[in-house]
Protein backbone atom coordinates (compact mmCIF):
# COMPACT_ATOMS: atom_id res chain seq x y z
CA UNK A 1 0.00 0.00 0.00
CA UNK A 2 1.43 3.41 -0.71
CA UNK A 3 0.04 6.53 0.76
CA UNK A 4 1.14 9.87 0.15
CA UNK A 5 0.04 12.21 2.58
CA UNK A 6 -0.22 16.23 2.42
CA UNK A 7 -0.26 18.88 5.42
CA UNK A 8 -1.97 22.55 4.95
CA UNK A 9 -1.16 25.69 6.58
CA UNK A 10 1.63 26.85 8.23
CA UNK A 11 4.69 24.17 7.96
CA UNK A 12 3.20 22.55 4.92
CA UNK A 13 4.78 19.26 3.91
CA UNK A 14 4.13 15.90 2.18
CA UNK A 15 5.25 12.28 2.88
CA UNK A 16 4.67 8.83 1.51
CA UNK A 17 4.66 5.54 3.37
CA UNK A 18 5.06 2.47 0.99
CA UNK A 19 4.36 -1.09 2.93
CA UNK A 20 5.27 0.86 6.00
CA UNK A 21 8.64 1.67 4.94
CA UNK A 22 9.25 6.06 4.85
CA UNK A 23 9.89 7.03 0.76
CA UNK A 24 10.29 10.36 2.21
CA UNK A 25 9.41 13.44 3.95
CA UNK A 26 9.50 17.32 2.39
CA UNK A 27 8.67 20.41 3.68
CA UNK A 28 7.75 23.52 1.89
CA UNK A 29 10.32 25.37 3.68
CA UNK A 30 13.65 23.39 3.01
CA UNK A 31 15.24 24.51 -0.52
CA UNK A 32 15.66 27.68 0.42
CA UNK A 33 11.87 28.88 0.98
CA UNK A 34 10.43 30.94 3.80
CA UNK A 35 10.00 29.51 7.44
CA UNK A 36 7.23 27.53 8.27
CA UNK A 37 6.13 28.12 4.90
CA UNK A 38 2.81 26.79 3.58
CA UNK A 39 2.31 23.77 0.63
CA UNK A 40 3.75 24.94 -2.37
CA UNK A 41 3.26 23.84 -5.88
CA UNK A 42 7.05 23.66 -6.35
CA UNK A 43 6.82 20.81 -3.33
CA UNK A 44 3.99 19.09 -5.07
CA UNK A 45 5.83 18.70 -8.21
CA UNK A 46 9.05 17.66 -6.86
CA UNK A 47 7.05 15.13 -4.22
CA UNK A 48 5.22 13.37 -7.40
CA UNK A 49 8.71 13.16 -9.31
CA UNK A 50 9.56 11.22 -6.34
CA UNK A 51 7.24 8.18 -7.05
CA UNK A 52 6.86 5.88 -9.59
CA UNK A 53 3.30 4.92 -9.64
CA UNK A 54 -0.07 6.80 -8.08
CA UNK A 55 -0.92 6.36 -4.67
CA UNK A 56 -3.29 3.53 -3.07
CA UNK A 57 -4.61 6.17 -0.36
CA UNK A 58 -4.50 10.25 -0.61
CA UNK A 59 -4.10 11.24 3.36
CA UNK A 60 -4.74 14.74 3.84
CA UNK A 61 -4.12 16.34 7.34
CA UNK A 62 -7.26 18.08 8.95
CA UNK A 63 -6.77 21.90 9.06
CA UNK A 64 -8.83 25.03 9.05
CA UNK A 65 -10.28 26.99 6.69
CA UNK A 66 -7.94 30.03 7.48
CA UNK A 67 -5.02 30.96 9.66
CA UNK A 68 -6.42 30.13 13.16
CA UNK A 69 -7.76 27.25 15.06
CA UNK A 70 -11.31 29.33 15.76
CA UNK A 71 -11.52 29.18 11.94
CA UNK A 72 -14.13 26.70 10.37
CA UNK A 73 -12.64 22.86 10.28
CA UNK A 74 -10.94 21.97 6.62
CA UNK A 75 -11.84 17.63 6.25
CA UNK A 76 -12.04 16.54 9.70
CA UNK A 77 -10.47 19.67 11.60
CA UNK A 78 -7.75 20.79 13.87
CA UNK A 79 -9.20 18.98 17.09
CA UNK A 80 -10.55 15.21 18.31
CA UNK A 81 -9.30 12.04 18.45
CA UNK A 82 -12.53 10.35 19.07
CA UNK A 83 -16.10 10.12 16.77
CA UNK A 84 -15.13 12.03 13.49
CA UNK A 85 -11.96 12.26 13.87
CA UNK A 86 -11.11 10.39 10.98
CA UNK A 87 -13.09 10.00 7.67
CA UNK A 88 -12.29 7.46 4.53
CA UNK A 89 -13.95 7.67 1.57
CA UNK A 90 -13.87 6.55 -1.99
CA UNK A 91 -12.04 9.51 -4.25
CA UNK A 92 -9.92 9.77 -7.87
CA UNK A 93 -6.55 10.74 -8.03
CA UNK A 94 -5.72 11.44 -11.67
CA UNK A 95 -8.47 9.59 -12.95
CA UNK A 96 -7.20 6.53 -10.19
CA UNK A 97 -9.62 5.35 -7.71
CA UNK A 98 -8.02 5.91 -4.05
CA UNK A 99 -8.92 6.06 -1.19
CA UNK A 100 -9.12 9.42 0.61
CA UNK A 101 -8.36 9.45 3.74
CA UNK A 102 -8.33 12.26 6.53
CA UNK A 103 -7.84 12.68 10.22
CA UNK A 104 -7.75 15.63 12.91
CA UNK A 105 -4.00 18.05 13.19
CA UNK A 106 -4.81 16.39 16.73
CA UNK A 107 -4.57 12.51 15.44
CA UNK A 108 -1.49 13.82 13.42
CA UNK A 109 0.85 14.85 15.79
CA UNK A 110 0.03 11.70 18.18
CA UNK A 111 0.63 9.53 15.38
CA UNK A 112 3.73 10.67 14.19
CA UNK A 113 5.50 10.20 17.54
CA UNK A 114 3.23 6.93 17.95
CA UNK A 115 5.01 5.55 14.58
CA UNK A 116 8.32 6.40 14.58
CA UNK A 117 8.88 5.04 18.08
CA UNK A 118 10.87 1.96 18.55
CA UNK A 119 8.98 -1.13 17.00
CA UNK A 120 7.09 -2.73 20.44
CA UNK A 121 3.89 -5.25 18.74
CA UNK A 122 1.30 -4.44 21.52
CA UNK A 123 2.68 -1.98 23.88
CA UNK A 124 -0.02 0.53 25.20
CA UNK A 125 1.43 4.02 25.65
CA UNK A 126 1.09 7.31 27.30
CA UNK A 127 0.80 10.48 25.07
CA UNK A 128 1.25 13.99 25.54
CA UNK A 129 0.62 16.86 22.77
CA UNK A 130 1.27 19.86 23.25
CA UNK A 131 1.54 23.05 21.01
CA UNK A 132 0.55 26.29 19.99
CA UNK A 133 -3.07 25.32 21.17
CA UNK A 134 -3.06 21.93 22.20
CA UNK A 135 -2.23 20.79 25.50
CA UNK A 136 -3.23 17.34 26.87
CA UNK A 137 -2.77 13.70 27.68
CA UNK A 138 -3.71 10.30 25.60
CA UNK A 139 -3.63 6.72 26.34
CA UNK A 140 -2.40 4.51 23.10
CA UNK A 141 -3.78 0.71 23.74
CA UNK A 142 -2.62 -2.29 22.99
CA UNK A 143 -4.45 -2.06 19.34
CA UNK A 144 -3.16 2.06 18.69
CA UNK A 145 -7.07 3.39 19.54
CA UNK A 146 -6.16 6.60 21.05
CA UNK A 147 -8.15 8.18 24.33
CA UNK A 148 -8.02 11.44 25.76
CA UNK A 149 -7.35 12.02 29.10
CA UNK A 150 -6.95 15.35 30.01
CA UNK A 151 -6.87 18.60 28.86
CA UNK A 152 -4.20 20.20 31.27
CA UNK A 153 -3.87 23.58 29.42
CA UNK A 154 -4.98 25.43 25.99
CA UNK A 155 -2.56 27.14 24.39
CA UNK A 156 0.71 26.35 26.54
CA UNK A 157 3.31 26.78 23.47
CA UNK A 158 1.47 30.19 22.61
CA UNK A 159 1.47 30.92 26.60
CA UNK A 160 5.22 30.01 26.11
CA UNK A 161 5.97 32.46 23.49
CA UNK A 162 3.84 35.32 24.23
CA UNK A 163 5.89 36.36 27.26
CA UNK A 164 8.96 37.11 24.48
CA UNK A 165 6.31 39.59 22.52
CA UNK A 166 5.23 41.29 25.66
CA UNK A 167 8.62 41.78 26.99
CA UNK A 168 9.78 42.93 23.07
CA UNK A 169 9.09 46.67 22.37
CA UNK A 170 9.57 45.79 18.73
CA UNK A 171 5.95 43.47 18.87
CA UNK A 172 2.81 45.04 17.99
CA UNK A 173 0.21 45.82 20.13
CA UNK A 174 -2.27 43.93 18.01
CA UNK A 175 -4.18 40.83 18.61
CA UNK A 176 -3.65 37.96 16.18
CA UNK A 177 -0.15 38.66 15.67
CA UNK A 178 2.38 35.96 16.11
CA UNK A 179 5.75 35.06 15.64
CA UNK A 180 7.02 31.49 14.79
CA UNK A 181 10.26 31.60 16.04
CA UNK A 182 9.74 33.43 19.53
CA UNK A 183 9.36 30.66 21.56
CA UNK A 184 12.82 29.46 20.44
CA UNK A 185 14.81 32.37 21.18
CA UNK A 186 13.11 32.31 24.61
CA UNK A 187 14.49 28.90 25.34
CA UNK A 188 17.83 30.22 24.60
CA UNK A 189 17.26 33.60 26.98
CA UNK A 190 16.31 31.16 29.84
CA UNK A 191 20.01 30.10 30.49
CA UNK A 192 20.46 33.38 31.41
CA UNK A 193 18.19 33.65 34.25
CA UNK A 194 19.52 34.35 37.89
CA UNK A 195 18.48 31.82 40.45
CA UNK A 196 15.82 33.06 43.03
CA UNK A 197 11.87 32.74 44.26
CA UNK A 198 9.29 33.17 41.97
CA UNK A 199 8.57 37.43 42.79
CA UNK A 200 4.80 38.69 43.50
CA UNK A 201 5.33 40.68 40.37
CA UNK A 202 6.48 37.96 38.32
CA UNK A 203 3.42 35.23 39.82
CA UNK A 204 0.96 37.95 38.55
CA UNK A 205 2.11 38.23 35.42
CA UNK A 206 2.74 34.41 34.77
CA UNK A 207 -0.49 33.59 36.21
CA UNK A 208 -2.49 36.30 34.02
CA UNK A 209 -0.88 34.52 30.93
CA UNK A 210 -1.72 30.73 32.16
CA UNK A 211 -5.23 31.73 32.31
CA UNK A 212 -5.98 32.62 29.14
CA UNK A 213 -8.08 31.48 26.68
CA UNK A 214 -6.77 31.99 23.43
CA UNK A 215 -4.21 34.25 24.36
CA UNK A 216 -3.24 35.02 20.48
CA UNK A 217 -6.81 35.78 19.51
CA UNK A 218 -8.17 37.43 22.66
CA UNK A 219 -4.99 39.46 24.28
CA UNK A 220 -3.46 42.76 22.76
CA UNK A 221 0.10 43.30 24.91
CA UNK A 222 -0.97 46.37 26.14
CA UNK A 223 -3.89 44.69 27.72
CA UNK A 224 -0.44 43.62 29.90
CA UNK A 225 0.67 47.09 30.40
CA UNK A 226 0.74 46.22 33.87
CA UNK A 227 3.38 43.90 34.01
CA UNK A 228 6.74 44.52 35.38
CA UNK A 229 8.45 42.76 31.75
CA UNK A 230 6.08 45.13 29.38
CA UNK A 231 8.18 46.19 26.69
CA UNK A 232 11.07 46.11 29.07
CA UNK A 233 13.18 44.29 26.58
CA UNK A 234 14.46 40.92 26.09
CA UNK A 235 18.11 42.10 27.06
CA UNK A 236 16.64 42.56 30.32
CA UNK A 237 17.23 40.58 33.24
CA UNK A 238 13.84 40.56 34.79
CA UNK A 239 12.62 39.42 31.20
CA UNK A 240 15.38 36.29 31.49
CA UNK A 241 14.19 35.65 35.31
CA UNK A 242 10.58 35.43 34.75
CA UNK A 243 11.18 33.45 31.36
CA UNK A 244 12.87 30.57 33.10
CA UNK A 245 10.02 30.86 35.78
CA UNK A 246 6.83 30.73 33.31
CA UNK A 247 9.01 27.59 31.67
CA UNK A 248 8.94 25.96 34.63
CA UNK A 249 5.60 26.32 35.42
CA UNK A 250 3.67 25.25 32.54
CA UNK A 251 6.02 22.00 32.90
CA UNK A 252 4.63 22.05 36.74
CA UNK A 253 1.03 21.81 35.67
CA UNK A 254 1.56 19.16 33.28
CA UNK A 255 3.83 17.02 35.67
CA UNK A 256 1.45 17.50 38.41
CA UNK A 257 -1.32 15.81 36.19
CA UNK A 258 1.05 13.46 35.38
CA UNK A 259 2.27 12.16 38.96
CA UNK A 260 -1.05 11.84 39.87
CA UNK A 261 -2.58 9.99 37.09
CA UNK A 262 -0.52 8.23 34.42
CA UNK A 263 0.65 5.28 36.88
CA UNK A 264 0.67 2.39 35.04
CA UNK A 265 4.22 2.70 34.16
CA UNK A 266 3.89 3.07 30.39
CA UNK A 267 6.27 4.74 28.13
CA UNK A 268 5.69 8.35 27.11
CA UNK A 269 5.71 9.69 23.46
CA UNK A 270 5.72 13.41 22.90
CA UNK A 271 4.38 15.63 20.08
CA UNK A 272 3.56 19.25 19.18
CA UNK A 273 5.99 22.18 19.02
CA UNK A 274 6.46 21.96 22.78
CA UNK A 275 8.37 18.84 21.86
CA UNK A 276 11.14 21.06 20.72
CA UNK A 277 11.81 22.43 24.34
CA UNK A 278 15.27 20.78 25.44
CA UNK A 279 14.91 21.54 28.59
CA UNK A 280 11.30 20.01 28.97
CA UNK A 281 11.82 16.90 27.19
CA UNK A 282 15.12 16.85 29.66
CA UNK A 283 12.64 17.19 32.61
CA UNK A 284 10.26 14.50 31.19
CA UNK A 285 13.47 12.22 30.84
CA UNK A 286 14.74 12.63 34.07
CA UNK A 287 11.50 12.79 36.13
CA UNK A 288 11.30 9.41 36.96
CA UNK A 289 7.40 8.62 35.98
CA UNK A 290 7.98 6.62 32.71
CA UNK A 291 10.19 3.73 31.50
CA UNK A 292 11.46 5.50 28.13
CA UNK A 293 10.45 8.58 27.05
CA UNK A 294 10.59 9.12 23.18
CA UNK A 295 10.67 12.12 20.77
CA UNK A 296 10.57 12.44 17.28
CA UNK A 297 12.92 14.76 15.59
CA UNK A 298 9.72 16.47 14.08
CA UNK A 299 7.43 16.99 16.65
CA UNK A 300 6.26 19.93 15.53
CA UNK A 301 4.05 20.64 12.55
CA UNK A 302 6.65 20.17 10.29
CA UNK A 303 6.22 16.21 11.49
CA UNK A 304 2.26 16.34 10.95
CA UNK A 305 2.34 14.91 6.90
CA UNK A 306 4.21 11.84 8.16
CA UNK A 307 1.84 11.32 10.92
CA UNK A 308 -1.41 11.73 9.38
CA UNK A 309 0.00 9.08 6.36
CA UNK A 310 0.75 6.90 9.77
CA UNK A 311 -2.60 7.28 10.92
CA UNK A 312 -4.05 6.29 7.37
CA UNK A 313 -1.63 3.35 7.53
CA UNK A 314 -2.94 2.47 11.09
CA UNK A 315 -6.31 2.65 9.88
CA UNK A 316 -6.51 0.59 7.00
CA UNK A 317 -3.66 -1.94 8.14
CA UNK A 318 -4.21 -2.18 11.81
CA UNK A 319 -0.16 -1.36 12.22
CA UNK A 320 1.02 2.22 12.66
CA UNK A 321 4.85 1.18 12.90
CA UNK A 322 7.13 2.42 9.98
CA UNK A 323 10.50 1.80 9.53
CA UNK A 324 12.65 5.47 8.40
CA UNK A 325 15.70 7.27 8.51
CA UNK A 326 15.82 11.07 9.87
CA UNK A 327 17.03 11.96 6.39
CA UNK A 328 14.15 11.18 4.57
CA UNK A 329 14.47 14.65 2.29
CA UNK A 330 15.52 15.23 -1.33
CA UNK A 331 18.84 14.81 -2.40
CA UNK A 332 21.21 17.92 -2.49
CA UNK A 333 20.97 19.47 -6.08
CA UNK A 334 24.06 20.19 -7.79
CA UNK A 335 22.55 22.64 -10.43
CA UNK A 336 25.95 24.74 -11.24
CA UNK A 337 29.55 23.63 -11.67
CA UNK A 338 31.97 25.18 -9.33
CA UNK A 339 34.24 27.74 -10.63
CA UNK A 340 37.05 26.46 -11.23
CA UNK A 341 39.06 29.86 -11.61
CA UNK A 342 37.84 30.59 -7.87
CA UNK A 343 37.85 27.17 -6.12
CA UNK A 344 39.89 24.39 -5.89
CA UNK A 345 37.94 21.62 -6.03
CA UNK A 346 38.87 17.95 -4.58
CA UNK A 347 37.61 14.70 -3.58
CA UNK A 348 35.98 14.53 0.04
CA UNK A 349 38.56 13.34 2.42
CA UNK A 350 37.78 13.74 6.19
CA UNK A 351 41.28 13.93 7.40
CA UNK A 352 41.64 17.12 4.93
CA UNK A 353 38.30 18.94 6.03
CA UNK A 354 39.65 17.49 9.53
CA UNK A 355 42.85 19.67 9.19
CA UNK A 356 40.60 22.81 7.77
CA UNK A 357 38.14 23.09 10.41
CA UNK A 358 40.92 22.70 13.31
CA UNK A 359 42.90 25.94 11.87
CA UNK A 360 39.72 27.93 12.12
CA UNK A 361 37.93 27.82 8.94
CA UNK A 362 33.64 27.54 8.77
CA UNK A 363 32.09 25.33 6.23
CA UNK A 364 28.77 24.44 4.82
CA UNK A 365 28.11 21.11 4.96
CA UNK A 366 25.67 19.24 2.31
CA UNK A 367 25.78 15.50 1.62
CA UNK A 368 22.93 13.32 0.59
CA UNK A 369 19.30 13.99 1.32
CA UNK A 370 18.32 16.17 4.02
CA UNK A 371 16.98 15.87 7.35
CA UNK A 372 13.02 15.70 8.21
CA UNK A 373 12.08 18.52 10.80
CA UNK A 374 13.47 21.72 11.79
CA UNK A 375 17.39 20.54 13.19
CA UNK A 376 20.35 20.04 11.37
CA UNK A 377 21.71 16.99 11.77
CA UNK A 378 24.68 16.67 10.05
CA UNK A 379 23.49 16.57 6.47
CA UNK A 380 22.70 20.41 6.25
CA UNK A 381 24.97 21.81 8.37
CA UNK A 382 27.99 25.04 8.96
CA UNK A 383 30.75 23.05 10.80
CA UNK A 384 33.19 24.80 12.83
CA UNK A 385 35.64 23.78 15.66
CA UNK A 386 33.98 23.86 19.12
CA UNK A 387 36.95 25.24 20.81
CA UNK A 388 36.55 29.82 21.19
CA UNK A 389 34.09 31.93 22.25
CA UNK A 390 35.45 33.87 19.05
CA UNK A 391 33.78 31.49 16.87
CA UNK A 392 30.31 31.16 18.39
CA UNK A 393 29.98 35.16 17.94
CA UNK A 394 31.25 34.17 14.28
CA UNK A 395 29.00 31.69 13.99
CA UNK A 396 26.06 34.25 14.78
CA UNK A 397 27.24 36.61 12.24
CA UNK A 398 27.24 34.20 9.67
CA UNK A 399 23.53 33.09 10.56
CA UNK A 400 22.41 36.85 11.20
CA UNK A 401 20.89 35.70 14.35
CA UNK A 402 21.29 37.60 17.78
CA UNK A 403 24.26 37.15 20.11
CA UNK A 404 22.83 35.19 22.98
CA UNK A 405 21.43 32.23 20.67
CA UNK A 406 23.79 29.08 21.68
CA UNK A 407 25.28 26.85 19.16
CA UNK A 408 25.19 23.53 19.12
CA UNK A 409 27.54 20.62 19.32
CA UNK A 410 27.84 17.56 16.90
CA UNK A 411 29.38 14.03 18.78
CA UNK A 412 30.62 10.78 18.14
CA UNK A 413 27.68 8.78 20.17
CA UNK A 414 30.70 6.22 21.83
CA UNK A 415 32.46 9.47 22.75
CA UNK A 416 29.93 11.68 24.13
CA UNK A 417 30.07 10.81 27.87
CA UNK A 418 33.26 12.24 27.63
CA UNK A 419 32.38 15.97 27.52
CA UNK A 420 28.96 15.83 28.52
CA UNK A 421 26.45 14.73 30.78
CA UNK A 422 23.18 13.95 31.75
CA UNK A 423 20.62 13.06 28.05
CA UNK A 424 24.21 12.74 26.23
CA UNK A 425 23.08 10.05 23.38
CA UNK A 426 20.54 12.10 21.28
CA UNK A 427 20.45 11.49 17.43
CA UNK A 428 17.89 14.75 17.03
CA UNK A 429 19.43 17.36 18.97
CA UNK A 430 16.44 17.49 21.32
CA UNK A 431 17.72 17.42 25.12
CA UNK A 432 19.74 19.53 26.83
CA UNK A 433 22.92 18.25 28.92
CA UNK A 434 25.30 19.77 30.86
CA UNK A 435 29.23 20.38 29.33
CA UNK A 436 31.84 19.06 31.46
CA UNK A 437 34.76 20.34 29.40
CA UNK A 438 35.90 23.63 29.92
CA UNK A 439 37.69 23.47 26.38
CA UNK A 440 34.08 23.36 24.50
CA UNK A 441 33.72 26.96 24.81
CA UNK A 442 32.16 27.48 21.51
CA UNK A 443 29.75 25.00 22.48
CA UNK A 444 28.79 25.66 26.06
CA UNK A 445 25.66 27.53 26.40
CA UNK A 446 25.88 30.72 29.45
CA UNK A 447 24.26 28.20 32.14
CA UNK A 448 26.75 25.57 30.84
CA UNK A 449 24.23 23.29 29.14
CA UNK A 450 24.31 22.26 25.26
CA UNK A 451 21.82 20.89 22.82
CA UNK A 452 23.93 17.71 21.69
CA UNK A 453 23.87 15.60 18.51
CA UNK A 454 25.27 12.65 18.85
CA UNK A 455 26.53 10.45 15.49
CA UNK A 456 27.12 6.89 14.90
CA UNK A 457 28.84 5.01 12.28
CA UNK A 458 25.37 3.72 10.75
CA UNK A 459 23.38 6.65 11.10
CA UNK A 460 25.96 8.86 9.53
CA UNK A 461 29.12 7.23 7.78
CA UNK A 462 30.68 10.33 6.68
CA UNK A 463 29.76 12.62 10.21
CA UNK A 464 31.42 10.17 11.57
CA UNK A 465 34.26 9.58 9.63
CA UNK A 466 35.29 13.78 10.04
CA UNK A 467 34.67 13.11 13.92
CA UNK A 468 36.61 10.72 13.83
CA UNK A 469 39.55 12.39 11.67
CA UNK A 470 39.02 15.57 14.21
CA UNK A 471 39.51 13.56 17.17
CA UNK A 472 42.79 12.38 15.36
CA UNK A 473 44.18 16.19 15.23
CA UNK A 474 42.42 17.52 18.24
CA UNK A 475 41.09 14.92 21.13
CA UNK A 476 37.65 15.86 20.47
CA UNK A 477 35.36 14.05 18.36
CA UNK A 478 33.04 17.21 18.61
CA UNK A 479 32.17 19.85 16.13
CA UNK A 480 29.64 23.38 15.80
CA UNK A 481 27.06 22.13 14.42
CA UNK A 482 24.05 24.75 13.11
CA UNK A 483 21.58 24.99 10.34
CA UNK A 484 22.70 25.75 7.02
CA UNK A 485 20.19 28.05 6.04
CA UNK A 486 19.52 31.96 5.61
CA UNK A 487 17.60 33.32 8.30
CA UNK A 488 14.41 33.11 7.93
CA UNK A 489 14.33 30.36 5.41
CA UNK A 490 14.49 26.38 5.15
CA UNK A 491 17.69 24.54 4.76
CA UNK A 492 19.87 25.57 1.70
CA UNK A 493 19.49 22.73 -0.95
CA UNK A 494 21.38 24.03 -4.13
CA UNK A 495 24.89 24.46 -5.11
CA UNK A 496 23.43 28.09 -6.50
CA UNK A 497 22.28 28.86 -2.95
CA UNK A 498 25.02 27.39 -0.72
CA UNK A 499 28.08 29.25 -3.42
CA UNK A 500 25.87 32.65 -3.01
CA UNK A 501 25.26 32.55 0.87
CA UNK A 502 29.23 31.57 1.50
CA UNK A 503 30.34 34.47 -0.07
CA UNK A 504 27.51 36.92 1.19
CA UNK A 505 28.42 35.75 4.34
CA UNK A 506 31.62 34.55 4.94
CA UNK A 507 32.01 30.70 4.82
CA UNK A 508 35.68 29.50 4.31
CA UNK A 509 34.69 26.34 2.38
CA UNK A 510 32.09 23.48 1.37
CA UNK A 511 31.73 19.76 1.45
CA UNK A 512 29.15 19.24 -1.63
CA UNK A 513 28.30 15.64 -1.46
CA UNK A 514 31.78 13.58 -2.07
CA UNK A 515 34.16 17.07 -3.14
CA UNK A 516 35.24 19.21 -1.00
CA UNK A 517 35.75 23.22 -2.01
CA UNK A 518 37.27 25.92 -0.76
CA UNK A 519 38.51 29.34 -2.44
CA UNK A 520 41.40 29.24 -4.61
CA UNK A 521 44.49 31.75 -2.14
CA UNK A 522 45.59 34.54 -3.49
Amino acid sequence: MLILSLKEGHDGGIAAIEDGRLLFALEAEKDNFPRYDRLTGEVLVRAAGMLDRSPDVVALGGWVKGFHSVEPPSRTGYFGVGDGAISDEAGKFFGRDVRIFSSTHERSHIMTAYGMAPPAAGQPYYSLVWEGNIGSFYRIDESGAVTHLQHVMSDPGNKYAYLFALADPKFPATKGVFRYNDAGKQMALTGFAEKGRVTKAEQETIDFILKQEGIILGLSKDDMAWSHVHNAGVDSQAYRNIAAKLSQEIYNRFYDYAVKNLTEGLPLLISGGCGLNCDWNRLWRECGLFPSVFVPPCPNDSGSALGTAIDAQWYHTGSASISWDVYAGEEFVEDQDVDPTRYDVRPLVASEVARYVEQGNIIGWARGRYEMGPRALGNRSILAAPFTEETTVRLNRIKRREGYRPIAPIALEPDADRWFTGSTHDPYMLYFNQVTSEELKAVTHVDGTARTQTVTRERNPAMADLLEAFRDRTGFSVLCNTSLNNNGRGFINRTSDLIEYGEKHGLDGYVINDRFVTPKRP
